[in-house]
């Protein structure tokens, strides 16, 4: 309800005098009031505009006035709002979720009271009022699983406004890092013909299914045409064209042949519409609508006339720009098709890589030390009211673990050092996983690293050949490779990185090792058939890196995407909106063309309810997930 259409400016004040104002919109933070060192007991007599959302209210002293709790999303802080019954309805201002908009004075409250300031209102401006009976977001504490049922709506608890905060800071701590180091910031596609892992755990984007999808709603309304009306419509051609042929012999006029060729014309277009239709009516008998070709799929009718997926790394065209560029990062999204549920996995995440021309695998450690140090830095000296609020009621230790990143100097050391400490420690205790030179270590591992022999991050490189990617610098061991991992407490990887392998002859070589095949890595090559560089970079997971603040990973997007969860979303998020993976249906806008796709996830559909329903129920016998609100 609006009872001002247009709210003027403040009675000879304007907000720039009374304290900082958010632009644009004709109101106070309350970032502004509450964040200042005195909590803003020292604008006690400013009048102010603000405008956010009632966490709780209630009425008092008889229904004469009201007061609110009241957030707008700038601070984990609530300002006190206290309306009077003559400015506004009471009823329709103290629910829970109502957004107010409205204007008072700031005044000191009594003594005895937590608050050190409060709005006493004097206009109110705006109001959004809710149905309290209906409204899905109650004042107690909320499990994860429930949030997930109202995913667009959990962004105004406590928890996750706060995650929405430290993800914003780190971003544009990211960029600060990068831009302060002489980076260039550059954006590689989502949309892609390569695999930078090699592993095939890629999200396949099509049209070929929803094509076909197409093609049999089509034929259903317009059935296809029989055997017998394509010769019918032969024998037409035919006739037309012995009209044609007779009035062309007996030199008719010009006008007459013109009229019988554009009949016969019209009868050949009309012929190749039938051929095509019962062709393709043909193919849905046989296929289900999908092109094939030798018993394959003929990707050569799909949209992009060949195989495309969704990235799951940045990485390959990334180093495009820094083979010409020098200092090169990118910031975005990536997807990987992995079947897991675990605390460390999303089926999309942002990754941050950075790649650096000239530079070896020490440069590659040094940069993603201080990275990562200047994060958590950053977070300390622009987000400790948010690392609070995490500490207080998500992870006790969150702070501390912060502080001591942001101090400590990271150890370092080889993979095969890491493997005689384990099996040293492997005699003492019992790891799940077997530790031996050659595997890939595990989370069990990478924990015992930094949280019991080092108590600090750890960055581990130079690992086995076999076990890592084929662009990754073979050394002269001809065992191991040129790759390193920054490990750190609770967590475990933080960043993955390496040294490219700049030599055109290894690098191909590796390609065919890996059983890849050479025709999509071809421009991949040419960086090193024209002008090679040695050139090193990594990449860090961004949710990881909010993993080290808190216990759990989908707290760490505004709409985590696992493997079987994506029916909780129940508008359809798309996949531009890029924190909406593990959607069977996408939508792609290309030109005037709106193309539906579908993303091929055989494995993450099987189960998918008997995994959920499990969860909820382990969740429960537990009593854990609880979020503050």
């Amino acid at each position: 309800m609006s009872v001002d259409s247009a709210p003027p400016a403040l009675d000879g004040l304007t907000l720039t005098d009374a304290i900082q104002e958010a632009q644009f919109s004709q109101r106070v933070p309350i970032q502004s009031i509450l964040g200042r060192s005195d909590k803003g007991a020292g604008l006690a007599g400013q009048k102010v505009r603000i405008g956010g959302w009632v966490k709780t209210g209630r009425e008092a002293d008889k229904g004469r006035f009201a007061f609110l709790e009241v957030n707008d999303g700038s601070c984990p802080g609530n300002l006190q709002v206290i309306v009077k019954a003559e400015l506004y309805k009471l009823s329709d201002v103290v629910s829970t979720g109502t957004c107010v908009h409205v204007e008072g004075l700031l005044k000191s409250p009594p003594e005895g009271v937590k608050q050190r300031i409060e709005l006493e209102v004097e206009r109110v401006i705006d109001v959004g009022t809710v149905d309290a009976a209906k409204y899905p977001l109650p004042k107690t504490k909320l499990t994860l699983e429930f949030l997930r049922d109202v995913v667009h709506l959990r962004s105004r608890t406590n928890t996750i406004s706060a995650v929405a905060r430290i993800r914003n800071a780190l971003a544009y701590a990211t960029h600060t890092f990068f831009q302060k180091h002489g980076f260039l910031y550059v954006h590689t596609p989502i949309i892609t013909t390569s695999d930078c892992e090699g592993a095939g755990e890629m999200f396949q984007v099509t049209t070929i299914i929803s094509e076909a999808e197409k093609l049999e709603k089509e034929l259903k309304e317009n059935p296809p045409p029989s055997e017998s009306d394509i010769k019918a419509a032969e024998l037409v051609v035919k006739e037309k064209g012995e009209v044609v042929a007779k009035l062309k012999s007996a030199k008719a006029s010009k006008g007459e042949i013109v009229a019988a060729v554009a009949e016969l014309t019209k009868a050949k277009e009309n012929l190749s519409k039938l051929h095509e239709r019962y062709k393709l009516a043909e193919r849905c008998k046989l296929g289900g609508g999908i092109p094939k070709k030798d018993g394959k799929i003929d990707y050569a009718e799909d949209f992009f006339a060949r195989q495309a997926f969704l990235t799951v790394s940045g990485q390959l065209q990334v180093e495009t720009y820094a083979c010409a560029l020098s200092s090169v990062y990118t910031f975005g999204p990536t997807f990987r098709a992995e079947n897991s549920h675990t605390s460390r996995h999303l089926a999309e995440f942002w990754m941050v890589e950075p790649e650096i021309a000239f530079a070896d695998i020490q440069d590659d450690m040094n940069c993603a030390e201080a990275y990562v140090r200047f994060l958590c830095q950053w977070l300390l000296d622009h987000c400790y009211d948010d690392m609070e609020f995490m500490t207080k009621f998500i992870d006790k230790t969150a702070l501390q673990r912060l502080e001591m990143v942001a101090k400590s100097k990271f150890h370092r050391v080889t993979y095969t050092e890491a493997v005689a400490i384990l099996e040293e420690a492997a005699k003492l205790r019992k790891f799940e996983n077997k530790v031996e030179w050659g595997i890939d270590l595990a989370s069990e591992h990478e924990r015992y690293l930094t949280e019991e022999k080092f108590k600090a991050p750890v960055i581990v490189y130079n690992y086995p050949k076999a076990i890592k990617a084929f662009y990754m610098k073979v050394n002269e061991d001809n065992k191991t490779v040129a790759a390193m991992d920054v490990l750190v407490p609770k967590v475990g990887e933080l960043i993955g990185g390496s040294q490219r392998e700049e030599n055109y002859e290894v690098l191909k070589q590796r390609i065919l090792d890996m059983g890849l095949p050479l025709e999509p890595y071809e421009w991949y090559l040419d960086l090193r058939r024209y002008g090679t560089v040695k050139h090193s970079g990594f990449g860090l997971g961004f949710e990881r890196m909010i993993l080290l603040l808190h216990r759990e990973h989908k707290r760490c997007h505004s709409v985590p995407q696992i493997p079987g969860e994506s029916r909780s979303l129940k508008s359809a998020f798309v996949i531009c909106e890029i924190l909406a993976l593990n959607i069977s249906l996408t939508t792609l806008h290309c030109g005037n063309s709106l193309h539906t796709t579908r993303v091929i996830l055989p494995c993450l559909f099987k189960a998918a309810d008997e995994v959920a329903q499990t969860r909820e129920k382990n969740e429960a016998e537990k009593g854990v997930g609880k979020v503050p609100r």
